[in-house]
Order: structure tokens, then C-alpha cells, then sequence
């Protein structure tokens, strides 16, 4: 890695940290240390989530516009003036406050990252560099996580200011290092620059049949497997499969050490792989795992058994999220045109963020009451991710979908227009 791609792995990799002080706990701090009621909690956690969906359409023409730069130090402004609020609020309004502004700066924080990851990469490199990043941030979280809970007591309301603290410290700290970041010029998106009166914007990404067809997979695979993780597939393991409730734990941690061991070991066998065929695999992967969890809660076997196989299907979704990461964030990327990276990049974020909101409201109820219809359906989601794959792959030039082709650096992937526009031309 160049120095400035370094810089913004160190940032993102910090700012992943300070978020895993306090995710595990907003909803506790909220509803019982501040003494401010479920109910109010849950809005807190429903604003976060709306904040996200308002600002990620309009973030993605501000960084095509302004570049990645000015956006990404806003968003931390905005995140660590919404982290120490959170930290002091002691009424619902101070609460729903704060929670918008840390909702909104966090949201925008990713494209812009990943705007400047594919600023500060080639198609052939990028791929490893997202996988990078993939890698530091869940590792950032889960030592966030782990630290912030050696710290964390319920019984002090100070010991979560402080958290929240460091949480907005982070935030600052990634506002510093980008501050110190030379962004090179590209030699395969050198128009990648703001583009003041040119065409695109929202009417061009829909004009994209290829972009369309990603976001379609994209929603389902973040309504899958992130979409379930803390809700019904939860709910499923603790009321159907009668998982004890520290289980839940160890699964979410099997998940994780799946992704760290795995990132970099497969990671060329994705390289020199077709994109789609990698995504194809991903769905028929968590096939698997969402029969091992109808294993757990209808089968009959022991409770060691059911346990094992509800934390088997945790581990079978890293596997295919380790699969996922050096290969789906630089597709959107690649798929960009040259003056639309961050629009796509936003797009894309807001599809993952309508997945993380839809999915709980959808597989909470069924994983709790619905035990067979639940597996059912997520198997069939599954298998949709395998044929939404293979049909996407006939909308992608080879490079596109295999980097690696490219003997050398390629303008293909920057030259490459929407549809609608290639036929005007």
C-alpha cells in the first residue's frame, strides 16, 4: 500500500474502533442507565437508522462535487459532536439528538472511504484493498467491543460518558489522519475528480442496468445475513432451538474469528475468480448455514448438537462475508463512471442500510413465532443470492467481473458508461 492508502486503512480501522465501544450498549445506556424507558430507546435506535436513509442520497453528488475529502471530515465532525452528546444526554430529546447526528455522520463516513480507496487504487489492487478494510474494521469493532465491556458499568453513568468519549476522540482522530492525506492522482479513474455541471446523478444509476441488478443482490444479501444476525436469527436460536442466551455470544464470536482467520486465505482463490461465480458460491455457502440453523431448532438432537450447529451457521456466514468483501464493494466501484464513484458508492449504502432496517422488522416476528416458515424463507433468500449472481455476470465486461484478466492497468472499467448513455454516444 502507498502511504495514503495506509493512512486511510489506519483511519478507518480507528473509527470501526470507536464505534464498537458503544454499539453493543446504546440500547442498555439509553433504556435502563438513563433511565429513559424501552420505548424511548427504541426511537433512539429508529432515529439512528432514519438519519442514515436522509443523508446517504444526498452524500454521494456532495462527494462526486466536493470530493471524498471535505465530506469524510464533516461526517467525523458531525459523528463526534453526536458521540459526546449521546455521552451527556439525559433527556429524550437530548437522546434523539445526538443519536441523529451520530446516525448521520457514520452513514456518510463509508462511501466517502471507499470513495478514496478507489481513488487511491487500481482495479487489480482494489480488491485486496477493500478486503483490507474489511478486515481492520471488524477487527476495530471487536476490540472496541471487548474493551468497551471491561469498562462499561451499568451502575455509572460516567463510566459510558466515557466511552462515548473515546468513541468521539476516534471519530477526531480519523478527521487528523485525513487531513494529512495527499490523494494521488489515478492512473485508472484520472477524471475520478469533482465534476462540476456534468452529467449523472440518480437518473444516469438507474439508467445502469448492471448497477441496478447489483443493488438488487446487494439488498438481498445484507437482508439475509446482517439483516438477522442481532434479530430473528437471535430470537429463532433462543425461543425455537432453546439456545442459551450467553450462546448468542459465542456464535456472534465464532462469526468474527471466521472472518479474520479466513480474509486473507481466500482471498486468492477470489482474486482469480470470476466476481459473480464468487457471490454464487456466497449464496449456496449460507444455504448451508441457514439449514444448519433448521437443524438447531427443528431437529431433534441434543441441545450440545443444536448449539453447535446455530454457532456453525454464525461461522458458515463470516466464511461467505470474508468471501464478500474484497469482491462486492469493488464491483460497485468499478462499475462507476468516472464523475460517479461516490453517488454509487452512496447508492449502494443505502441499499445495505434499507436491508439493515427492513430485515429486523421482517425476521424479528418470524424468528420468534415462525420457526419453519422462517428457515424456509431464508433458504430460499439464499439461493436467490446464487441466481441473482449468475444473471448479474451477464451484464459485466470480463474485467469487470475479473480484475485480474488485465495484464495491465485498464481504463475498461473507468471508460464504462450506463446503458443509456453508451447508446446515445
Amino acid at each position: 500500500m502507498g502511504a495514503a492508502m495506509r493512512r486511510i486503512q489506519a483511519g478507518s480501522a480507528l473509527s470501526a474502533f470507536g464505534l464498537g465501544f458503544t454499539v453493543p450498549y446504546l440500547y442498555v445506556y439509553v433504556a435502563q442507565v438513563r433511565d429513559l424507558g424501552a420505548s424511548t430507546a427504541g426511537v433512539v435506535l429508529a432515529v439512528f437508522a432514519m438519519a442514515a436513509l436522509l443523508v446517504l442520497p444526498f452524500s454521494g453528488r456532495a462527494i462526486d462535487r466536493r470530493g471524498p475529502v471535505p465530506v469524510l471530515l464533516v461526517a467525523s465532525l458531525l459523528a463526534a459532536l453526536g458521540a459526546v452528546g449521546m455521552g451527556l444526554a439525559a433527556s429524550v430529546p437530548a437522546a434523539i439528538g445526538a443519536a441523529a447526528l451520530l446516525g448521520a455522520g457514520t452513514a456518510v463516513m463509508q462511501p466517502a472511504l471507499a470513495t478514496m480507496i478507489v481513488w487511491s487504487s487500481t482495479p487489480a489492487g482494489r480488491t485486496r484493498s477493500f478486503a483490507m478494510q474489511f478486515f481492520l474494521q471488524n477487527l476495530g469493532l471487536g476490540v472496541g467491543g471487548l474493551i468497551g465491556g471491561q469498562l462499561v458499568d451499568a451502575s455509572r453513568p460516567d463510566s459510558f460518558l466515557l466511552l462515548f468519549s473515546i468513541e468521539a476522540a476516534m471519530f477526531l482522530v480519523l478527521a487528523g489522519i485525513v487531513l494529512t492525506v495527499r490523494m494521488p492522482e489515478s492512473a485508472v479513474l484520472p477524471a475520478a475528480r469533482p465534476a462540476s455541471g456534468r452529467g449523472g446523478g440518480v437518473r444516469a444509476l438507474f439508467a445502469h442496468k448492471a448497477m441496478v441488478q447489483l443493488c438488487v443482490l446487494g439488498f438481498v444479501l445484507f437482508f439475509a445475513c446482517y439483516g438477522q444476525f442481532e434479530s430473528g436469527l437471535a430470537a429463532y436460536g433462543t425461543e425455537a432451538a432453546g439456545i442459551d442466551p450467553s450462546a448468542l455470544g459465542i456464535a456472534l464470536a465464532a462469526n468474527t474469528a471466521v472472518i479474520v482467520v479466513a480474509q486473507f486465505l481466500v482471498l486468492k482463490f477470489v482474486e482469480r475468480r470470476k466476481r459473480t461465480r464468487v457471490i454464487a458460491a456466497v449464496g449456496l455457502i449460507w444455504t448451508v448455514a441457514w439449514l444448519f440453523a433448521g437443524y438447531a431448532g427443528l431437529g431433534h438432537g441434543s441441545q450440545t448438537m443444536a448449539t453447535a450447529a446455530f454457532v456453525s451457521t454464525y461461522a458458515l456466514f463470516g466464511l461467505g462475508e470474508a468471501m464478500l468483501s474484497p469482491t462486492v464493494a469493488p464491483l460497485v466501484a468499478d462499475l462507476a463512471p468516472e464523475s460517479m464513484v461516490g453517488t454509487y458508492n452512496s447508492a449502494f449504502a443505502l441499499v445495505k442500510q434499507l436491508a439493515l432496517a427492513v430485515g429486523p422488522a421482517v425476521g424479528g416476528p418470524m424468528g420468534a413465532a415462525l420457526h419453519g416458515p422462517y428457515i424456509l424463507t431464508f433458504v430460499l433468500f439464499s439461493l436467490g443470492i446464487t441466481f441473482l449472481a449468475v444473471r448479474l455476470g451477464r451484464q459485466l465486461t470480463p474485467v469487470q467481473n475479473q480484475p485480474s484478466l488485465a495484464a495491465r492497468p485498464s481504463r475498461v472499467v473507468a471508460q464504462h458508461q450506463p446503458a443509456k448513455e453508451t447508446a446515445a454516444a
